[in-house]
């Protein structure tokens, strides 16, 4: 099966199991009421949540006809680390979807999943260097291979602990997938930005594969679930049938940011991929802070409630994310790392001055309003 296969199969099973998971989200009523205590909601009507295991079923269902037509030959042992971590993210989903899990409690079982997800060797070893030269691996390169402790049976195999490169690996899969669900508040945003950022990297692995043979399960896992979150958009594109629920936005953000680490360190590239989401992330941190507030605490200041706020309607809002994550992709694959590193500076400030100017724009249309 080529890539572009497994992309429509993948979607074609994401499209054919979420109604069946909408018809158990509402007999189960794993919904999202619009009068539970969250300052975030948008919707005036109960929803069906839980998506996140249409797009897990498919992606493990599409794995598994992918492994049968190539007799098992090339199975990865990261893509089941992420399997596993997987189900983990989806079934603490399904519980915060019905019981509104604690934010701590969330947290958690991110730290969690990122650590089964490292102890199948997946782990931040370098990074290009985007001010260094072309001829020193020194200067193209930084590198955290150290300190390596001693090699020991573990989940990978014979795997060595590299101190840094393990850590740097676990704080960045937290991150993204807590950017990625905070990216998720109105109807089809979260499935089209995972969407095109895992398309966008899936195309990125593609390039290299002739040189990389191992970019194989980069692209395979890469198309698989790009396929699953476009088939479940149609659902969840407004107005939506279901929402992909805490599963569905950190299963998202687990997979993007531990196959931009497996396509040879492409932080960069995730990071210009994801802009949008990943800036939006640090503000909503960052104003939490200045206000005294917990991090982790949900709140109605995100961008897309502030261009709710102006008075564009939720297709508008989300036509308009995908506008900026389709530039940025575009973006993230044809410049250069010094070009992306310029792209990601400027692009950050830039957003980060719009996101400052809308929130206090909206205070004054709120005070104007009352």
């Amino acid at each position: 099966m080529n890539l572009y296969s497994l992309l429509v199969t993948s979607a074609v099973i994401a499209f054919a199991i979420t109604p069946v998971i909408i018809w158990a989200a509402k007999k189960f009523l794993i919904l999202d009421f619009p009068w539970r205590p969250h300052p975030g909601i948008l919707h005036k009507k109960p929803v069906p949540r839980a998506g996140g295991l249409a797009t897990y079923i498919a992606i493990g269902v599409t794995y598994l006809i992918y492994l049968l037509f190539t007799d098992g030959s090339v199975t990865d042992k990261h893509i089941i680390g992420i399997i596993i971590a997987g189900a983990l993210v989806v079934v603490v989903g399904i519980l915060d979807d019905k019981y509104d899990l604690n934010p701590y409690i969330r947290l958690f079982t991110n730290f969690l999943a990122a650590g089964i997800i490292v102890a199948f060797g997946v782990g931040i070893t370098w990074f290009t260097n985007p001010f260094g030269g072309h001829i020193r691996l020194d200067e193209i390169v930084i590198n955290f291979n150290f300190p390596d402790i001693l090699p020991f049976g573990f989940f990978a195999g014979v795997h060595s602990i590299v101190l840094l490169a393990d850590i740097f690996a676990f704080i960045w899969i937290v991150w993204v997938m807590n950017a990625l669900n905070w990216s998720s508040g109105v109807d089809g945003q979260l499935s089209g930005i995972a969407a095109i950022g895992l398309l966008a990297l899936g195309v990125a692995a593609n390039r290299y594969l002739a040189a990389d043979p191992s970019q194989l399960a980069v692209g395979v896992l890469a198309f698989i679930a790009a396929g699953a979150y476009l088939g479940f958009l149609p659902w969840n594109f407004y107005p939506q049938k279901i929402m992909p629920g805490y599963g569905g936005a950190t299963l998202a953000g687990m997979i993007l940011a531990t196959i931009s680490i497996l396509a040879g360190a492409k932080l960069a590239t995730t990071s210009l991929l994801l802009i949008v989401p990943l800036v939006d992330g640090v503000w909503a941190i960052l104003r939490r802070l200045i206000q005294h507030r917990s991090p982790v605490w949900g709140d109605k200041e995100h961008l897309h409630h502030q261009l709710l706020a102006l008075g564009l309607s939720k297709p508008q809002v989300v036509i308009f994310y995908y506008f900026l994550v389709s530039i940025s992709a575009y973006l993230a694959l044809t410049l250069d790392n010094k070009g992306r590193f310029f792209a990601i500076t400027v692009g950050g400030v830039i957003l980060l001055a719009l996101l400052f100017s809308l929130a206090r724009v909206v205070k004054k249309i709120e005070k104007t309003v009352k």
